[in-house]
Parts: structure tokens; C-alpha cells; sequence
């Protein structure tokens, strides 16, 4: 399969900036009936034989500024490698050498042990612990590039954190989230609807373009999962007492498919996933998916036509232009059934 194929248009003036607000506002597609709604009125279009899925991972403040020569660098953390070490991506990386060090401030500083390219692996000199307080009183979210609006630190925290975030460790928000507020969290208990945490901390990859045409030939960034085994109880039994599966993101789908993947059936899991989901992959668990509409050429955009199939997807997201629907992080979304 080529890329190339799982390409689309998309006016950049569709590309949402900001979220809606409420959150519940934005607009969900909803594929079975090929209807245009709103969030709010999700519980409408569930039912008390559904179970959801979330992921309850939250995004780290992974963007510090420092100083090398009295010259300002940009640093955005993406893999902690073991204890004080990190990989991030540094900017403008062509000040930096081997050997390096990065002032923060008086009580921080990181030496530059690896460089290959803007990539640059960092020893700080400061305690886990210690460095974390350090990362939520001056650290920044990393907000996609694609959204250019300019908001202050505080908006941002607001905006890009979902309602469901308190395990820390993503590098980018699993948005499908981001929809869900107050209002409907309690619609949707009034429905006697089940919801069952787990937690994908989403990686830095997940910007990154796929690097070859040829589909199969790429391969997919590790990010870590976490199933409780009390979880994964309530999962199985959903599953066995024939209720519908729905994962809300694409990040619970991938976790819950490559548990199943593993251990043929949904268990305790504390391990990373590199699950590559493209057309032509067995579903196991999910069902029902909701989602936003994902970038043109992207192993999300991938994984859903998978999902749903491709001729469906392209379909789908057609009639979201023509209706002048918000796309990426803080656009509208959809909920989208398993190709039978």
C-alpha cells in the first residue's frame, strides 16, 4: 500500500485553533447515521450496552527555554531514558556541541551527552522529584504545530488538558478527549453507561510524518501503556456479556487492540506499545471509535480507515468539509463503527 493513497485536501481554514467552547459544543459526525450533531449529545446516540473506554493520561510540560553562550535555546522533551536522562528536540540545535551545557536557571542545568541533529540527549543535574516541580512551574505545553494561535500559559493548561488527565507522562493530549465535559460526563451517567480508565501516554512521535511511502515498511514510536488488572477485569466482562466496546481516541484503541494482540484477551498491562494499525488489521475488542479527523498521510488517518475502511473514511471526511466541520487537535470529531 502507498501512502500517497490516504492523501486529502483540506482548506487551512478548517484547521481549529482553539477549542470549542463549551467543549461539548464542537460537532461529532455521526457515521451509522450519517448525521452532524453536537458533543452534548452524545448520550443520545449511546445506550446502557455501551461501555467507554478513555485514557486518563496527562501532558507533561515538556517545553523549557535555557540559555548556552547568553543565547536562547528552545528545549522540548520527548523520552525520559533512565533516571536525570532525556532525548528532546533542541531549537536552534546547530548552537549545540557535544559536551555542552544548557544553563535554565540557577539551579538547573543539563550537559549534552548525544547529538544527531536537532536531537539531543540531556543529563540534568537536578533530582526526578525536584525536576517535575521545576517542569510545572516553568515548563510549557507542547501545542501541536499546527495550531498557530498564540495563548498564554494558563489557556493553554486549560484548553489541552482533557477532563479525564491525572496520570502524568504524554507528550501530546489525546484529543478525542478534549470534547468531554461536566454536562456530558453526566448525561452519559444518567444512561447507566459505563466508563473504564486506562492510561496511553501519547509520544512526541505522533507529530512526526511516516518516513516511507510504502506503508508497511514504517514503523510506529513507542509510547507506554497501563491497564489495571481490576480494569481489565470490568473490560473482559463487558466483552463477554456481548456489550459494545467504544474507545474514545485512537490512543485507547491502539493499548486495548495490542493487549489483546499479546495476551488474547484484555489483561494486566504496565508496558510500551508500538503498535502500527493500518488496513488490513484484525480487530479484536473495539467496536465503536471516537475520534477526530486526523492529518492527511498519517498512521491515525491509517488506523481508522482500518477501522471503518477507507472508502467509508475519505466519505466521512468529504461531507465534514462540505459542512465546514473543525479538524485536528481542537476540531469537532466523530464516532465511527467497525467495518463488518
Amino acid at each position: 500500500m502507498n501512502l500517497s493513497d490516504f492523501n486529502y485536501e483540506l482548506p487551512k481554514e478548517l484547521i481549529a485553533h482553539k477549542p470549542a467552547s463549551p467543549r461539548s459544543a464542537s460537532k461529532i459526525f455521526i457515521a451509522e447515521k450519517k448525521k452532524i450533531s453536537y458533543f452534548f449529545k452524545l448520550h443520545e446516540y449511546l445506550d446502557s450496552n455501551d461501555v467507554l473506554i478513555i485514557n486518563n493520561t496527562k501532558v507533561i510540560p515538556a517545553i523549557i527555554y535555557g540559555k548556552i553562550n547568553n543565547k536562547a535555546i528552545k528545549i522540548t522533551l520527548h523520552t525520559k531514558i533512565c533516571k536525570n536522562s532525556w532525548i528532546a528536540f533542541a531549537k536552534p540545535a546547530k548552537l549545540l556541541k557535544l559536551g555542552d551545557v544548557i544553563s535554565f536557571s540557577d539551579t538547573l542545568c543539563a550537559k549534552i551527552m548525544v547529538k544527531k541533529k536537532a536531537h539531543v540527549e540531556l543529563l540534568f543535574d537536578m533530582k526526578d522529584k525536584d525536576f517535575l516541580k521545576f517542569l510545572y512551574n516553568f515548563g510549557e505545553l507542547p501545542i501541536p504545530p499546527y495550531i498557530k494561535s498564540i495563548n498564554t500559559k494558563k489557556q493553554n493548561e486549560k484548553n489541552y488538558q482533557s477532563i479525564f488527565s491525572k496520570n502524568i507522562g504524554a507528550y501530546a493530549s489525546p484529543t478525542a478527549s478534549l470534547h468531554f465535559d461536566d454536562l456530558l460526563l453526566t448525561n452519559i451517567k444518567k444512561k447507566n453507561i459505563d466508563i473504564i480508565e486506562v492510561t496511553l501516554h501519547v509520544g512526541a512521535g505522533t507529530f512526526l510524518p511516516l518516513e516511507s511511502e510504502v506503508i508497511e515498511m514504517n514503523k510506529l514510536h513507542k509510547e507506554k501503556g497501563y491497564i489495571s488488572k481490576q480494569n481489565a477485569l470490568k473490560i473482559n466482562n463487558s466483552i463477554n456479556n456481548k456489550k459494545n466496546i467504544v474507545a474514545v481516541g485512537t490512543t485507547v484503541l491502539r493499548l486495548l487492540e495490542d493487549c489483546y494482540t499479546k495476551y488474547s484477551k484484555i489483561s494486566y498491562y504496565n508496558e510500551h506499545s508500538e503498535l502500527f494499525i493500518y488496513p488490513g488489521f484484525k480487530f479484536n475488542v473495539v467496536d465503536k471509535l471516537i475520534t477526530n479527523f486526523h492529518l492527511p498521510k498519517s498512521s491515525l488517518l491509517l488506523l481508522v480507515s482500518a477501522f471503518a475502511g477507507k472508502k467509508n473514511i475519505f466519505q466521512f471526511y468529504s461531507k465534514a468539509i462540505e459542512n465546514r466541520m473543525r479538524f485536528y487537535s481542537y476540531g469537532d470529531g466523530m464516532i465511527i463503527n467497525k467495518l463488518k
